[in-house]
């Protein structure tokens, strides 16, 4: 496994803008896909990027309309495609009440069928081949959840040089050990991955916010993650608001990065003030992170792609 792309498809706190979408954020792995949060215009900005409509689940954070009212759509022109295959809604508390009245909106029924979830902190929400997607507490006005894609530990590298040393013929059992089994040999010896394979290589994780203030849940997610997209609606000169509001500025979304240990930083989620001119943003995020730990403005469209680590 080695594809993981993230693409940022609305970056917008509350209202849309010229140049910036409401929340939704679109990420693939190999061949699975996932929306989190689904802005109003999300299925347009969807065909804009090249995404595709193919998703394996959508996943809320929280049910202010900026960032669920795209969904109403979305499945409507999944119906007309004709799409049969259960998409997956999953959201914080309230989804099992609150999304079937939002995606039967305007019909008599769902235009296709759909299973909904509702995520607890410390749930597992979704698991797939060598991952998982695990929601964590935040701190928003109302019920609130993040998510973290996390992907387990993948095997060493294999020492193919130590393995012919140690006498073992190449060919299948070569395969054996690569894939964590023990082999024999003719001579009665036993050889254990642990001889020719290297350490653990860890997985990747990525930590989504959604909105929230600071708070130990996204800490304790964001710890050693390989990027923390965290929203960062204002600036400095905003605190009294973000606190008012149950949101974040940039310096706090970088002093939770830099708490966490994070290897990246992503600030979303950003007020209209800031739509054509977010240097300020990224100046206070960078001030607490200095030039050890990257911080970028997402812009609607921005992609990123995760290597596996080594």
């Amino acid at each position: 496994m080695s594809s993981l792309r993230l693409t940022f498809l609305g970056t917008s706190a509350a209202a849309p803008t010229a140049y910036r979408n409401l929340s939704g954020l679109f990420v693939k792995r190999e061949g699975q896909s996932f929306l989190f949060d689904c802005g109003e215009g999300t299925q347009r900005q969807m065909i804009r990027y090249g995404t595709g409509f193919a998703l394996d689940a959508v996943f809320f954070t929280h049910f202010h309309a900026d960032h669920y009212l795209g969904i109403i759509g979305f499945l409507r022109t999944l119906g007309m495609l004709g799409r049969t295959e259960p998409l997956a809604l999953i959201g914080p508390r309230n989804a099992a009440t609150f999304l079937p009245k939002v995606i039967c909106l305007g019909a008599e029924e769902a235009p296709l069928p759909v299973t909904i979830a509702e995520a607890e902190p410390g749930d597992v929400v979704f698991r797939g081949e060598g991952y998982r997607i695990e929601a964590f507490a935040t701190d928003h006005r109302i019920a609130s959840v993040g998510y973290a894609l996390i992907e387990d530990p993948r095997p060493g590298r294999f020492d193919a040089a130590a393995a012919r040393a140690a006498g073992v013929p190449e060919g299948p059992l070569f395969g054996k050990l690569q894939r964590g089994e023990a082999v024999r040999l003719r001579d009665g010896r036993t050889i254990t991955p642990r001889e020719v394979m290297g350490p653990p290589r860890p997985g990747r994780r990525i930590v989504i916010s959604g909105d929230t203030r600071p708070c130990e849940g996204t800490t304790r997610a964001a710890e050693g993650a390989d990027v923390l997209v965290h929203e960062a609606t204002f600036g400095d000169q905003e605190q009294a608001r973000a606190r008012d509001t149950r949101h974040a500025t940039a310096r706090e979304a970088a002093l939770v990065a830099r708490d966490a240990g994070a290897r990246r930083l992503v600030l979303t989620h950003l007020s209209t003030r800031y739509d054509r001119d977010p240097d300020i943003l990224l100046d206070q995020a960078r001030e607490e992170l200095g030039e050890r730990t990257p911080v970028m403005v997402a812009e609607d469209g921005d992609g990123i792609d995760l290597p596996l680590h080594d």
